[in-house]
Parts: C-alpha cells; structure tokens; sequence
C-alpha cells in the first residue's frame, strides 16, 4: 500500500490526540430515541421478506442536518428471507470509501473491505461511509448520528441480523471503529481496530463490554503502539477480562503473535495482535509491507466476528473436512515450512490457521489461503507443537488437526562476523557500510541482522538491504541480490544516515538473533 495512502500524517495525528485529550467528540445519548435494536436480542428487521429497493453502489442520505454518502455491497445471492450479517468498514485518514470498498491500495478485490469481503461468500452485507475531509473526527457525535442513519436506512430495506453487526477499519477508522464500541454497545456486537491512534473519533459512554479485537504494528512511528493497547484495555476492564501484558514478536522477526485474553465475560472476548511491522493495515508473516494475498489479518478477524454465529450463507452450518497431519520440511534455527493435505467443504474452503499448542493452550501463528505456510520467528534449538484449523465463507471452522512436534536447529556460536565503517562523514550526515560475513559451514539464506545506534543516528537511505527502525534500534533484510550468503562468504550493505553531535558504531550486531563477532 502507498504510504501516501493510507499513513497518518504524524503531526495532525499529535494535533487530533490533544483535541481527544481535551475532551471526547460525543455521539447521541442512549435515551434519544434513535438507537437500533439491541445487539443481544435476535430480531428480523423491516427488510425481511421485502424486494429491495436498494442496490450495489454508492447512496446519499441525509444525516445531521447534511448530505452524507457510503457504499453499499449485496451478496449475489442476497436471499430476502434469510437475515445478514452487517459489517462496516472505516477508511483511514486521507482516504475514500471506494479504497475500502476495492482494496484498490493493496490489492483491488483481494482487499476489499479489509480482505473480508472474500471470506463471507453471501453471509454478509457490506458497507463503507465516506467520512468528512476524509476523516472521522466525530465532531458532536456526527459520525456516531451518521452511523445511526446507515443503519435505519439499510434495515427498513434488507434483511438483518440485528445481532450480528460489526465495525473494522485502520487508523483514524480504527478509532471510530472504538468510538463505535464506546458509544453503541448495544448496537454493535464486536469490533476490530488496526493501527488505530487512540480516541482521535471520541469514546462517549465507553464503560460497558463489547467484543474487542485489537491489532497493531510494534514498529508503528505513526500511531504508537502504546495507543492500540490503551484502547485495547478500556474493553479488557469493561469485559471483565484477567489484566495481562500478551506477549508481542521481536523486532526483524516478521511474524505476528495473537492473544485471546481469559477471564472475560461470556460472550465478549478480547483478542490482541501484535505485530513485527510499522502503520500498516494487511501485514504478512515473513515479509516486509502490505500484502492483500498473504495478509493472515483478514482471517483471524474473520474468525473473531464469526464465533457469534449467524449470518452464514443460508442452511450452510456444516465445517470443513479436518485438514492433514501437518508435514515439515525446510527446519532453520528460526523457522520451519509446514504443509498438510487440504481439507473440502460443501461450500468452499477459504483459509487455514496454523496454531502453535501448548498445554492445553493455543496461539495462532499463521493464516494462509494455501495449505502451505512457513512459520518464522522461532527460537533456535526449541521444540514446538504445531495443528492446523480449516475454515470456509460463513465462518464454520473445522476440528483441528492432528499434531506435529518440529524441533528447530542449533546455531553455531561464531558463525557470523560484522564489519562497521564510517565511510563519509559531514555536517549531521554520514555514509555507513556495513559488511556481513557468513563464517559457518552451510549457506545462509534470508536474514535479519539487528543493531542499535545510541547517540540518536537514523538511516534515512539504504543499498543492499531494507532498513526498518524503530526509535535507536534498526532491522536490515536483504534485498534479492544479498538474500544468500554462501559459507565463508559476505555481503555488503550501504547507507546514509543522519547524526547529532557524536556519530559511535554500535556496540553489537545480531543476525537472526545470534550475536556475532565485530570484525
């Protein structure tokens, strides 16, 4: 995805953080009269058993005293009898209900509506808002009023499950995602906030439980993680879940670490996804930025909204067939490929989920749409446990699979040396190079070499390699050309940086986490 795209402009976004701190924008109170049914109680809406009058496309209506615009996507199979899922997806700052409604900015199709889209089949009616100057600040609870009057529109026309609506969005639509579940509790029956930049849409009411998923970047520079987890925790407290501290990947590991809190109040979970990326809203495991193909984000949110049943494509409540026994090849100290015998399904499968099992425990480690998938970030000379889950459209998951226990290889200590210059050095700017040498005895292919600058020195160009850093602390991937280093062998990365007053090397570089010696 373009940064130009879908990346908050960090300033505005200090700007929009004093503004929520000065006070939440607000939304409607609960006794005004315009709230829809309740989340908890089944009901068929006035759209049930009617021929609708509206269509695929983009609608206006009238909403706070102004023309307000969204777009509106019907199954092909829309059957007026049976009642539908409603999910909502908020654009980030900068951008247009159409980007959510294509996925153009990652993958047109493939995205759209946050990758969702292709996993409902027809269970689901999906909608985008337009927000004004393409943002939702909410102002007075406009966009809270807005919301309201998508609602009653849609219902009085089509066929909705009133328990069974739902919010998502990234960034600025993250927090209106949350400003949704502060202020529409009883409306919404979950939400899912990515990336979002703390209570910049408002958080009025915001004490009563909804089911919350969380998910965000631990090298976001934009919107902190710091703001996706204090968002995360208002509905941890109002869901009466055990207080934690989930466990989140190491930097230059590439893999995300999902976390569903215990001890929440039936029927609202809360789930964490962190993950080892910057402001992005469809990361993939083992790679850098956006992907709408490989993206294991659209799955697990999938997964969160469809627990609470209905909404499924009608007289479709049969799971997949239990996917094969894990198979594992290509075992490294860090990582190992895993691939199993597909399962079927009377409608279609439309994805797997990889868990690593402990105890009586599971965390997922990896969404796939194929029966393939490489797990990364693991810990060298460590055994794991891995099953695998199936999944189709409406949301039904297959049992798990059998187990299979992989034990990842040792490193060899010294096996790696690092060369650090100075090569040019000006008035707040220098020219760094970087020689990294393979000294045990197989190739090494992919890598991930890690350091930290201590005085303050940023990267800001980079030849060789894919620089990624987060406060001092800097990540290297390589590029195609630099990708294997043979034994005995080195590559060579280049770059420019910037600097204060004194310019120190680091003291120590990591490659995929085994220190090695300075050259």
């Amino acid at each position: 995805m373009a940064s130009s795209r879908h990346r908050l402009v960090p300033v505005v976004i200090a700007a929009l953080l004093s503004l929520a701190t000065g006070g939440p924008a607000m939304g409607s109170s609960p006794e005004d009269g315009t709230r829809s049914t309740e989340a908890g109680t089944h009901a068929a809406t006035a759209g049930c058993g009617k021929t609708p009058a509206l269509r695929d496309g983009t609608h206006t209506i009238q909403s706070g005293g102004g023309q307000r615009s969204f777009i509106l996507d019907i199954p092909d199979r829309y059957d007026n009898t049976h009642p539908h899922r409603l999910v909502f997806g908020f654009h980030w700052w900068g951008a247009t209900a159409d980007d959510v409604a294509t996925g153009r900015t990652v993958e047109r199709g493939t995205w759209a509506y946050y990758g969702l889209q292709r996993l409902a089949g027809d269970s689901t009616i999906f909608v985008a808002p337009q927000g004004i100057d393409n943002a939702w600040a909410n102002s007075g609870g406009q966009d809270v009023t807005f919301v309201d009057d998508m609602i009653a529109m849609i219902e009085q026309d089509l066929c909705i499950e009133t328990t069974q609506r739902f919010a998502l969005g990234f960034s600025y639509g993250g927090s209106m995602s949350h400003a949704l579940a502060c202020a529409r509790p009883d409306v919404f029956r979950a939400v899912a906030a990515y990336g979002a930049p703390g209570q910049v849409s408002g958080c009025s009411g915001g004490t009563r439980p909804v089911a919350y998923f969380g998910a965000h970047g631990i090298r976001d520079s934009v919107a902190g993680i710091a703001s996706g987890r204090s968002l995360r925790d208002r509905f941890v407290r109002n869901n009466g879940c055990t207080a934690q501290s989930p466990p989140e990947p190491a930097q230059g590991s590439l893999t995300h670490i999902t976390t569903a809190y215990s001890g929440c109040r039936d029927g609202y979970p809360v789930v964490w996804a962190a993950f080892d990326e910057g402001h992005i809203a469809a990361p993939q495991d083992g790679a850098a930025g956006d992907s709408g193909s490989r993206t294991w984000l659209p799955g697990e949110t999938w997964n969160f909204f469809t627990q609470f049943g209905d909404g499924t494509d009608p007289g479709d409540d049969q799971a997949p067939t239990v996917p094969g026994t894990p198979a594992v090849s290509a075992v490294t100290a860090t990582s190992a490929t895993l691939n199993w015998a597909v399962s079927s399904d009377n409608v279609g499968v439309t994805g797997y989920d990889v868990v690593r099992v402990s105890g009586g425990a599971e965390t997922t480690v990896a969404s796939s749409a194929t029966n393939r998938v490489t797990v990364t970030g693991l810990s060298p000379a460590t055994a794991y446990t891995f099953a695998v889950y199936a999944r189709d459209a409406a949301g039904n998951r297959s049992a798990r699979s059998a187990t299979v226990t992989v034990t990842t290889e040792e490193t060899t200590a010294g096996s790696c040396g690092v060369g650090y210059r100075v090569v040019n050095d000006w008035g707040g700017g220098f020219q760094g190079e970087i020689v990294i040498r393979n000294t045990g005895t197989a190739a090494l292919t992919g890598w991930t070499l890690a350091f930290d600058f201590t005085a303050g020195q940023a990267v800001t160009q980079m030849w060789g390699g894919t620089p990624a850093q987060s406060g001092g602390t800097v990540s290297v991937t390589p590029v195609d050309w630099t990708r294997t280093i043979p034994a005995g062998g080195s590559v060579t990365v280049g770059f420019i940086g910037t600097r204060g007053g004194t310019n120190p090397a680091p003291a120590a570089f990591t490659l995929n986490g085994e220190t090695c010696a300075l050259a």
